[in-house]
C-alpha cells in the first residue's frame, strides 16, 4: 500500500514538473527573453508604483490610478482594475510578492502564451471585484456570505489574485493536483486564520481560475474529438468497402 503510493507521488510529481517547470524552460531556450514580456512589465509596474508610494504625494496619485474599492462606482472600478495589478498591497513585503508575480506570469506566459496569460490574470482580479460589491450590497449575514458596509473602504488584493488565479489554472490545464492543492489550500488556510477582503479575494480568483481551466479543458476535448462520417443518406456510416462499384455491378444479358 504505502509502495503504491509512493509511486503515485513519485509519478504525480515527476509529471507536474514536466508540466509546469521543464517544459516552460524549454521554451524559454527556443524563444529567448522576450517570450518573458509579461513577467518583467509586471514586476517593473509593481517596483515602479510602490517607489512612488513612498512619498505622501505619490501615495495618493498610485490610489486615485489603481485603487480600487468596493465603495467605488463600477465603471471607476472597472476603469482602475487593470492598474490595480500593478499596485501592490502596502502592508505586505513588496520584493517578496515581485518573487511570486514574476515566477506566476513568466511560467504562465511560456506555457499558455502572452494573451490568454493576460486573460486568466486580469479575469482572477476583475472576478473578485465584482463578487465583493456583491457581497457588500447583501450586508451582513448572509451565512457568513455578506459584508459590512466599512469594508467598502478596504483596497483590493492587487496583483496578488492575479498570482493566485494564474497558479491555479496552470494547475488544472497542466493536471497538476500537488500545486493545485498547495495554492488552494494555502488560500483556504489563509481566508481561516486571517478572515479578511484579501482571504475572500483570493479564494475568488481561485474559483474563477478553476471554471476557466475547467471550460478550456471541455473545450480542448470537444475540439480533439474525431469528426463523424456522414453517409449519402445522412447517416454514420463505417467501412465503405463492400459498396458496389461500377466495376462490381453485374453486366446486364443482351
Amino acid at each position: 500500500m504505502l509502495a503504491h503510493a509512493a509511486r503515485f507521488v513519485g509519478r504525480t510529481l515527476r509529471g507536474e514538473w514536466y508540466g509546469i517547470v521543464v517544459d516552460p524552460l524549454r521554451q524559454l531556450r527556443r524563444r529567448g527573453p522576450a517570450a518573458l514580456l509579461l513577467a518583467f512589465v509586471a514586476c517593473a509596474g509593481v517596483i515602479f508604483f510602490h517607489a512612488i508610494a513612498q512619498h505622501p504625494t505619490g501615495a495618493a496619485a498610485v490610489r486615485l490610478l489603481g485603487g480600487v474599492q468596493g465603495d467605488l462606482p463600477l465603471w471607476l472600478a472597472l476603469l482602475r482594475t487593470p492598474v490595480s495589478l500593478y499596485v501592490p498591497a502596502l502592508d505586505l513585503p513588496v520584493w517578496a510578492g515581485i518573487t511570486q508575480l514574476f515566477l506566476a506570469f513568466a511560467l504562465a506566459e511560456l506555457a499558455l502564451g502572452r494573451r490568454r496569460t493576460l486573460l486568466i490574470a486580469y479575469a482572477s482580479t476583475l472576478a473578485g471585484t465584482l463578487t465583493v460589491r456583491v457581497m457588500l450590497a447583501m450586508g451582513p449575514g448572509w451565512w457568513g456570505l455578506g459584508l459590512p458596509p466599512e469594508v467598502g473602504h478596504v483596497l483590493d488584493t492587487g496583483p496578488s489574485a492575479a498570482v493566485v488565479g494564474l497558479f491555479t489554472y496552470l494547475s488544472v490545464v497542466r493536471r497538476a493536483p500537488i500545486v493545485f492543492t498547495l495554492t488552494g489550500g494555502s488560500m483556504v488556510l489563509e481566508s481561516i486564520a486571517k478572515p479578511n477582503l484579501a482571504g475572500r479575494e483570493h479564494l475568488i480568483a481561485v474559483a474563477a481560475a478553476i471554471v476557466l481551466g475547467l471550460l478550456h479543458e471541455r473545450a480542448h476535448r470537444r475540439r480533439q474529438a474525431p469528426a463523424p462520417i456522414c453517409g449519402r443518406a445522412g447517416g454514420m456510416t463505417g467501412d465503405l468497402s463492400s459498396a458496389p462499384t461500377e466495376r462490381s455491378r453485374p453486366e446486364r444479358q443482351t
